[in-house]
Order: C-alpha cells, then structure tokens, then sequence
C-alpha cells in the first residue's frame, strides 16, 4: 500500500487542506458510505477504468466517474468504492475556500459529483496526461501545486464575512446562534443566506447542521462510554429527538447503530 500526504506551500496553503495520494489500497469491504463533512474536492483517477457512485440504498450503480472529477459539499451521505486497487490523488479544499476554483456559483455543484472536463474543459485533462509520465509521487504533488498556481492564482481571494462565518461553524457548532451571528457580519439575512450559498454551496443554516453532525460523529468515534442525551447536547442540538433525525438524515444509520460499526477512516462506513 501506498498512501502519502502532502500540504501545498503558499498561497495555496489557505485555500488546500491537503494533497492525498494513494494507490494499491486493499479493504475487505468493496464500497464505502462516505458522511456529509462540508468540504469539497477534486480527485484525480490515474486508472482509465470509472469509479462508480451508487445509490445508498440498493447499492446499485448510478453514476460513472472518469479520470477526474469534483464532488461539492453533500447535505447526504453518498455511496462510493473503498478504493480497493485504485491509484488516485485527492486535492482537499479547504472548508468554505471552495469557490475561487470553481466558474460558476457553489450550489451547482452541492450534492453532485461532475467530470472536469465539464467544469474547466481539457485543462485537468491535460495536467493528468502529465502527471501519467511522471512516476515520482513528490514530482506529482509539485506538478499539481504548478497547475493551480497558473490556472487560479488570480482568483485566489475569499469573501471575509463567509470565512468568519464558516470558521465559527466549524469551530463552535454547539454554540453558535445564526441570527446573532448574521448581527456581527451586518448583512440582512436574506443577503448573507445568498452569498453564503454561492460561496458554499447550500445555506448558513444547512451548514451548521452539517458541522453538528461532525461534532457528533468525532464525539461518538471518540467516547469511551456513551450518554446519548448528553451527546445531543453538548453538539448543539435542540433536543435528542432532533439529535437522532438529523444524524439519521446525514448518515443513513441511528446514533447507536453507527457507533456498532467498526471504521479504519472518520466519515467512511462500510456497507459493502
């Protein structure tokens, strides 16, 4: 197995979480039920043989992913390959610093997964061709670091008002007021609710919930024993009955049945 990080250097560094880079990856489950995390990435695929999504329920094959594409903030879980014998690099935005890379409006993307060639033409194709030639995994990261920088430098800016919007999400979901936060930004909330959606990809207050639902998830995956009111509570929840619609919404199981099932990754359950 081979499986290598890499942080991108500035400017790139505000905007990229992360480069991942791995290939003969080998998992006893075939397919993978990956939760809403409120972020956004691009993959590249160095196999010429489709990477399917499939529908959470019957496992079927709905769609065919081919050589690179981009998959936008999810407000559901979608289904996906373990990534068993793949060879593959993730680009892994930042949360809410999306949209400089994209041409169009973050909710086109929300919930979809799109080919790239439909997004920026033959520019990603291109750069995969390259990186096909390159066998060196740090020359690759390097490549990729230089076609980003060309392509998007210009476009490398943020809106504030979104970051600080969705730095207190992410940072203090359980106690976090959309309206007095929308009173610290000054905008109407009909105005913030549409420049939060460009920018992001669904609303303030769908993005919280997501960040909730994180907060659970790191809470469950990490407690030694489990007080479900307390859970619900302490993640900012309304009441345990919200608590368990909310998760079950976002990840297709109960609070008490994702907590029976054993992950190697965070947000990724086996269910196939």
């Amino acid at each position: 197995m081979i499986f290598q990080a890499h942080i991108p250097r500035p400017p790139l560094d505000k905007f990229i979480g992360v480069f991942i880079y791995f290939e003969r990856v080998e998992h006893a489950h075939a397919v993978d039920r990956f939760l809403p995390n409120g972020d956004t990435e691009i993959l590249i695929d160095f196999h010429d043989t489709p990477q399917f999504i499939y529908d959470n329920n019957s496992l079927k094959e709905i769609q065919a992913c081919h050589h690179i594409w981009a998959s936008g903030v999810r407000t559901e879980p979608i289904t996906i390959p373990s990534g068993n014998g793949a060879a593959m690099m993730v680009i892994s935005l930042k949360k809410g610093m999306a949209a400089p890379f994209f041409p169009f409006p973050m909710e086109e993307i929300s919930d979809c997964v799109v080919d790239a060639d439909l997004i920026w033409g033959s520019d990603f194709g291109d750069l995969r061709e390259r990186l096909l030639d390159e066998t060196d995994i740090g020359r690759r990261f390097f490549m990729v670091e230089e076609f980003l920088l060309w392509k998007f430098s210009s476009r490398l800016n943020v809106n504030p008002c979104v970051e600080f919007a969705v730095n207190e999400m992410t940072h203090r979901p359980d106690n976090l007021s959309i309206a007095r936060m929308n009173e610290k930004i000054g905008y109407s909330q009909k105005h913030f609710t549409e420049m939060f959606r460009k920018n992001i990809g669904v609303t303030p207050k769908s993005y919280l919930k997501i960040m909730r639902f994180q907060k659970a998830v790191r809470t469950i995956d990490e407690a030694d024993s489990i007080e479900w009111d307390m859970i619900a509570q302490e993640c900012g929840f309304y009441d345990q009955a919200h608590f368990i619609n909310d998760f079950k919404h976002f990840s297709g199981f109960t609070p008490e049945q994702y907590a029976q099932i054993h992950m190697n990754y965070q947000n990724y359950v086996p269910v196939g």
